[in-house]
């Protein structure tokens, strides 16, 4: 029996208040891949991360993730979510690995005390993203790009099957961005499913298997060589092209 697609998004649209950010949008991701979200600001990407990880409930449509409703898979744990910042005050004095444990609170139960397999899973997060030797450190204390790869191995520790990242290299320094890159690949080669919003376009290729071109719907899905095709990104990015016959 063939397994349920990771993100199944039929008609959503979303409104707020008088704004549309997002029409009649329709997606289907299988799992164990890395999907690019590509899109100009304002085109409904931060909207439709918010709606998948059930922030935003959307006015029409429907969605299930890995054959549940959203509200189930939350549930579950089944939902890792990186937003574009975090609402970490940076001198809160809260150590990077604290941060990583916050992953682990679903699974801790009502004493919410760590067990061995929790610092464990917290410890294993952060090898991965190469701040061991930062655990003790104070979250405000990391540079932008350290701190991403911290929130990263949060959403790790948390052992969620669908990952949905909101920018996560804005502002990040290339060996963050390199280590972010390498780390989802191995994440999706393990069966994880991952949907990343991105701006690089260059770095698209080496990341994500296929690609998502959003403009308050889909545009197209499909891989990233067709993607990144000029007329493509053109539509994608409201720049109008001569194609075809030229001009008269």
């Amino acid at each position: 029996m063939p397994s349920a697609p990771a993100i199944a998004a039929r008609g959503v649209t979303v409104r707020y208040g008088d704004v549309l950010a997002l029409e009649s949008a329709s997606l289907s991701i299988a799992p164990g891949r890395v999907t690019g979200l590509v899109g100009m600001n304002g085109s409904g990407k931060s909207t439709l991360l918010k709606a998948l990880t059930g922030m935003v409930r959307p006015d029409e449509g429907e969605i299930e993730l890995l054959g549940h409703s959203v509200s189930a898979a939350r549930a579950h744990g089944l939902i890792g979510y990186m937003p574009q910042s975090e609402d970490i005050d940076p001198t809160f004095p809260i150590s990077v690995r604290d941060v990583v444990m916050m992953g682990r609170y679903g699974a801790l139960g009502l004493t919410r005390r760590p067990r061995a397999a929790d610092r464990a899973a917290v410890a294993e997060a952060l090898e991965r993203v190469e701040l061991s030797d930062l655990a003790g450190r104070q979250i405000g204390q990391l540079s932008g790009g350290q701190r991403k790869r911290a929130f990263l191995a949060r959403a790790i520790a948390q052992g969620a099957s669908l990952l949905l990242l909101d920018e996560p290299f804005a502002g990040v320094d290339k060996r963050s961005e390199a280590t972010i890159v390498r780390l989802l690949r191995e994440l999706a080669s393990s069966g994880r499913s991952i949907l990343i919003s991105t701006h690089d376009l260059h770095a698209l290729p080496q990341l994500a298997d296929d690609a998502v071109l959003l403009l308050r719907t889909v545009l197209f899905h499909g891989s990233v060589h067709e993607a990144l095709e000029p007329e493509r990104l053109a539509t994608a990015f409201g720049l109008d092209v001569l194609t075809g016959g030229g001009a008269a």
